[in-house]
């Protein structure tokens, strides 16, 4: 009696493909050659997947969705301010990240045309930017005068920047255990919440002289 064949799901697609690009370091040349090596039909690829750059937009959505369900099981979590939140997603985000580095490299720096990565990125963008109105609190908004003016759909714009910028910098990063990203992270995300202060001057002075040394002393 042959063996009952497994159920095929979207998780087990995209655990196939991230297997098949580091295995091969480079993506299927066809949906029909990824279904075929992996033993499963096209009309059950299409049953999730429109194309094999629709995986690859997925992925980066998932990560972001693992990094808000490790954060929603500290019970607190929940008690924490605005930045905290936030300090705490990147944090968990990019702990996410590096342990798949490999695929998160071979993916984004295959390309040099910056708007085929931006395309990759697309749903991330946009789990991102529905996280962000999760965590904006009616406190934030009372507490800081200048934010009640600032539109959210700006600061969606500029945090969504600030997280291009933060991973670009841990792309590039070879300190051991990416310690110069966590201090990135802790100076930058200061430094953008301070602007919606009175007095950001010294937190940006302090990022830009982290920035400078970095990019200009380490070269």
């Amino acid at each position: 009696m042959a063996a009952k064949k497994t159920v095929l799901t979207k998780d087990k697609i995209v655990s196939m493909y991230m297997n098949y690009v580091l295995d091969h370091s480079e993506k299927p040349k066809s949906v029909y050659h990824f279904a075929k090596i992996n033993d499963f039909t096209e009309s059950e690829f299409y049953a999730f997947f429109g194309t094999t750059e629709t995986i690859e937009k997925e992925i980066f959505k998932m990560f972001l969705e693992k990094t808000v369900e490790l954060l929603n099981k500290n019970k607190e979590y929940e008690m924490y301010d605005m930045k905290s939140k936030m300090l705490s997603f990147y944090f968990t985000f990019f702990e996410i990240l590096t342990a798949n580095r490999s695929y998160v490299l071979l993916v984004l720096k295959e390309h040099n045309n910056q708007l085929k990565k931006l395309m990759q990125l697309s749903e991330l963008r946009n789990s991102f930017k529905n996280y962000l109105i999760e965590i904006i609190s009616d406190e934030f908004r009372t507490q800081q005068e200048k934010f009640q003016n600032f539109q959210e759909k700006a600061f969606q714009e500029t945090s969504w920047i600030q997280l291009l910028l933060t991973l670009k910098f841990w792309l590039d990063d070879s300190s051991p255990a990416f310690e110069k990203t966590d201090i990135y992270i802790e100076k930058s995300v200061k430094a953008s919440f301070e602007l919606m202060n009175i007095t950001p001057l010294d937190s940006l002075i302090d990022f830009g002289k982290f920035i400078f040394k970095e990019k200009i002393y380490n070269k």
